[in-house]
């Protein structure tokens, strides 16, 4: 489902495409928001949305097989809550 899709599902709900499409841009800046703070991201029931480091390290370019250096960096992670888990099983 695509974010077009999902704003359409919700404004039959909310009778308004408008409000549909504001309320998930708002759910997603201030998701942004706090995880460019490095803060934690809990919404019970449905998962968590953190902010994980990955170390250095060296990989391989894959056409010519030569080392290379991969620079460290922070990656946004989800992990899944136990009600969407049982609810996709």
């Amino acid at each position: 489902m695509t974010k077009t899709e999902l704003i359409n599902e919700m404004s039959t709900a909310l009778n308004s495409t408008k409000e549909a499409q504001a309320a998930i841009e708002s759910l997603l800046s201030t998701i942004t928001a706090a995880l460019k703070k490095g803060d934690l991201v809990t919404l019970t029931g449905f998962g968590t949305f953190k902010v994980s480091k990955r170390k250095a390290r060296e990989g391989r370019n894959p056409r010519t097989g030569e080392k290379i250096k991969i620079k460290a960096k922070k990656v946004a992670q989800f992990v899944p809550g136990k009600s969407l888990k049982e609810a996709v099983n």
